[in-house]
């Protein structure tokens, strides 16, 4: 995804400022990198939420471009509102094309594991992410795992992920992204008690059925 989103340098700070730049639709972004300056910007909030909402998302390399000035860089992190998780600013990072960087890349799970479809257990997603180290055009967009041969109480781990060319796992080999488990004594306990809870709700809202006596015939 080859994007070149436009800037402007940031001139007043604070945050009545920051509040003025985010009712007009913007969002306050500071850029730093090795060997250069931090600068202060300020982005179009629907140019960065196009970049967001692309497959590759944070990982997107794009350019920003400001004055005469144009830079390639990622998405380093987002600061958002604990409450409505709106977005409030925005760090980007200068990257050199040509040297190798760490980012986190999300897993995929495909196929059916043999556990789940024929040996009644169920899929634990443990890890939905990896560390890796490449130039920034082999970032993946995400990392397929195939969890199709899992039986009960196997897992995927980062060793058994295939090679990828140019990618170079920095995460712990043995950590594991999923895991086949099988339902515990005390889940099925706890689905038969919730069985029975259902059954006498179900009985109490039952409407109650009066019936009546035929009245006595008078002599």
């Amino acid at each position: 995804m080859k994007v070149t989103i436009k800037g402007e340098k940031r001139e007043i700070f604070g945050k009545n400022a920051s509040r003025r730049i985010r009712k007009e639709g913007k969002l306050p972004a500071i850029l730093y990198g090795p060997n250069t300056e931090n600068v202060s910007l300020i982005l179009d909030k629907k140019d960065l939420f196009k970049i967001l909402k692309s497959e590759s998302g944070e990982n997107t390399i794009f350019k920003v471009a400001f004055d005469s000035d144009k830079r390639d860089v990622m998405i380093k992190a987002l600061q958002q509102d604990v409450v409505s998780d709106e977005v409030l600013h925005v760090d980007l990072i200068q990257i050199a094309l040509d040297k190798v960087i760490r980012v986190m890349v999300p897993f995929v799970l495909t196929g059916e594991a043999v556990g789940v479809k024929a040996e009644g257990g169920f899929i634990d997603f443990v890890t939905r992410e990896v560390e890796i180290e490449c130039l920034p055009k082999d970032i993946p967009e995400h990392i397929e795992v195939d969890i199709s041969e899992l039986h009960l109480n196997q897992s995927a781990k980062v060793e058994s992920i295939p090679e990828i060319e140019g990618v170079q796992f920095t995460s712990d080999p043995q950590m594991i992204i999923a895991l086949v488990k099988a339902p515990s004594v005390a889940e099925e306990e706890e689905e038969e008690v919730e069985e029975v809870e259902e059954e006498i709700i179900a009985e109490e809202e039952e409407p109650e059925v009066i019936k009546k006596e035929k009245p006595e015939e008078q002599e």
